[in-house]
């Protein structure tokens, strides 16, 4: 075993969990999920078996990731935060067959207590707001709050706030790490220098 789990997280047989990996209490990883290197499963995550979590990822306490979600590299899921799989549940009526990807992309931030419903993907470096209710697909840089959520502005890879307007030629500069962003046809773009 090349990964830390506690004695009381759960590992089903044919799971794989990457190098470095850190699984901590009251965890239970189904059989078939995949897990990459240098990950850390906060206390009560559950991780079904059609998951599949990319290298560097941080999944805060209490989080469920259900069937069909896929998780890019360095991806953080906030406290509580929720997944969905199905999108109109009943009890009464099995939908194991009607579960809707959602995707996750490199770099996302998922706030405290927000909710994903199913079926959406979300952008490169978004920023879902702590509460956040997403229903529809989430553009790359942007960063989301409300209910239902809505988009107010950009977040850099750093996760700090792209002032806008941009200045001269439609760019902005972090001073913390000199990426170049260029906001473009409502779409924004890292250039790198």
């Amino acid at each position: 075993m090349n990964y830390i789990s506690h004695a009381t997280a759960i590992v089903d047989e044919g799971a794989v969990v990457g190098e470095g990996s850190r699984i901590w209490h009251f965890v239970h990883v189904c059989s078939g999920a995949k897990i990459g290197e240098r990950c850390s499963l906060g206390q009560n995550v559950f991780v079904g078996n059609k998951v599949v979590i990319g290298d560097n990822v941080k999944i805060q306490n209490n989080v469920s990731v259900y069937d069909n979600v896929t998780l890019e590299d360095d991806v953080f899921c906030g406290p509580s935060m929720v997944f969905t799989n199905v999108y109109n549940p009943r009890s009464s009526v099995s939908r194991k067959d009607e579960y809707r990807d959602t995707w996750v992309k490199k770099g996302a931030t998922l706030g405290a207590n927000c909710t994903i419903v199913c079926g959406v993907t979300i952008g490169e470096y978004a920023f879902i707001g702590a509460g956040a209710v997403v229903k529809e697909d989430v553009k790359s840089y942007a960063l989301m709050v409300g209910v239902p959520a809505r988009h107010v502005g950009w977040m850099s890879q750093q996760g700090e706030r792209i002032p806008l307007p941009l200045e001269g030629h439609g760019m902005y500069i972090c001073p913390n790490t000199a990426l170049k962003y260029k906001l473009e046809d409502s779409q924004m773009e890292c250039l790198t220098i």
